[in-house]
């Protein structure tokens, strides 16, 4: 399957840099229908026999600047490996050296312990992880996509983090989870609609281009997630007595997918995973998606596409254009029924 294949045209201005003050005034479309709503009638679009699955995961202010050999390096890290350890991006990492120190502030160093082949950065920090994620929120900033063409602010630290947010270790947020509030929570609740916490943290991979032409050649990061033993008995219960599976967010639908058996039944889950859904895939777990509008030729937009069809996907998708939705993290929504379901 070509990358080509899903491409579109997006103007830059439908690019959102900035969230709305009042998160539930965003545009909601709902797919197949393309029935333009706001994020305040998603209480109503969901069927009363649904169960809410949402990823609890919480951003680190995973930016930060430190300095080698006199000189200054940016990295963005985006996965961790152990007490101490951390994968990382950098730019200009042809400059680092294995063995250098890094010093970020008068309390966190690290010492570069290994390059990995795909451009990674192997990490070792001085202090323990409490301690490293204390100093973490006085000198980070939060790891916005690139996208977003402007620096992160204090402002951010809010805004690119779900109500919800609890379990640290995610470069990058949910982003269908910023849409909703304690208010839309509450009225879910209100409505007997179960809501199921589940963990994925999102990687930096999450916002890399697919170089490669052909879908078959694209290898996708890992990343680690967690069901517990609670939370996929609840789903399975869900899915037996006939309630309808939503998923908020695409990180959420791609750890039940990896969890869920050819039978369709919900297995803990505490490990990694690299799950590539294209159109073909055939879907085990979620019945409806929630999820923003994302970009063109990315993974992201092809697992929407799988999901809910590519031909409806790009009408969808060429709907939000023609009406100005606005686009990727910061942006507007979709509610999408599953093809078929």
């Amino acid at each position: 399957m070509l990358v080509s294949d899903f491409d579109f045209d997006l103007p830059e201005r439908l690019i959102a840099t900035h969230p709305l003050s009042d998160r539930e005034t965003a545009k909601l479309l709902a797919i197949p229908a393309l029935s333009d709503r706001t994020i305040a009638d998603l209480p109503e679009l969901l069927p009363q026999n649904s169960i809410v699955v949402i990823n609890d995961t919480k951003v680190i202010p995973a930016r930060i600047v430190g300095t080698a050999s006199d000189k200054q390096f940016e990295f963005t890290l985006h996965k961790e490996l152990g007490e101490d350890r951390w994968l990382s991006l950098a730019k200009n990492s042809r400059k680092l050296n294995i063995g250098d120190t890094i010093i970020f502030s008068k309390k966190l160093e690290a010492k570069l312990i290994a390059k990995h082949p795909d451009g990674d950065l192997e990490l070792q920090f001085n202090l323990p992880r409490e301690a490293f994620f204390a100093e973490l929120s006085n000198i980070g900033e939060m790891p916005l996509p690139p996208y977003i063409k402007r620096a992160a602010n204090a402002q951010d630290k809010e805004d690119y983090q779900t109500v919800y947010a609890d379990k640290e270790g995610a470069a990058a947020a949910p982003t269908a989870g910023l849409h909703l509030t304690e208010n839309i929570l509450a009225r879910l609740a209100g409505k007997a609609i179960e809501i199921v916490k589940i963990t994925l943290h999102v990687g930096a991979g999450t916002f890399l281009p697919v170089k490669s032409s052909d879908t078959r050649d694209h290898k996708m990061h890992s990343e680690f997630g967690i069901i517990s033993p609670a939370a996929a008995a609840k789903i399975n219960a869900a899915k037996s007595s006939g309630k309808k599976i939503v998923a908020i967010g695409t990180t959420s639908l791609r750890l039940l997918e990896s969890a869920t058996d050819e039978a369709g039944h919900i297995m803990p889950f505490n490990a990694e995973t690299d799950i590539f859904i294209t159109p073909g895939y055939r879907f085990k777990a979620v019945d409806i998606l929630f999820t923003n509008f994302h970009t063109p030729k990315s993974t992201l937009f092809m697992l929407v596409c799988a999901f809910g069809g590519t031909t409806q996907l790009k009408e969808a998708y060429a709907h939000a254009i023609a009406n100005e939705y606005r686009f990727y993290s910061y942006g507007d929504a979709t509610l999408i029924k599953r093809a078929q379901c």
